[in-house]
C-alpha cells in the first residue's frame, strides 16, 4: 500500500520558514500572497493485511517519529 502523509504546524504556531518565504515572494512582487505555511510531505510504501492495519500502523509512525505532535498536525491517506 502506498501511503502519503501531510505533516503541517497547528495554527498558531510560529513558521519563520513560511514568513520568509511570504516575504520574498512579496520581494518578487507576488503581493496577492497573505500567507505562507510551511509543512512536510512523505510517502510511504508498506505491507499490511489490511487497511485498518496500515492505518493504525502508520497512526502510530506519525505519532512516534514522523510528527511532532505537540505542534504539528498530520493526515494521512492510504492507496492500495
Amino acid at each position: 500500500m502506498r501511503v502519503k502523509i501531510f505533516i503541517s504546524l497547528k495554527t498558531g504556531v510560529l513558521d519563520p520558514q513560511g514568513k520568509a518565504i511570504e516575504r520574498s515572494l512579496h520581494t518578487m512582487s507576488y503581493v496577492e500572497v497573505r500567507d505562507v505555511r510551511v509543512g512536510k510531505y512523505l510517502e510511504l510504501e508498506i505491507d499490511a493485511d489490511s487497511r485498518a492495519s496500515a492505518e493504525s500502523r502508520v497512526r502510530e509512525m506519525c505519532d512516534k517519529l514522523l510528527a511532532n505532535p505537540v505542534i504539528e498536525d498530520y493526515r494521512f491517506e492510504i492507496h492500495e
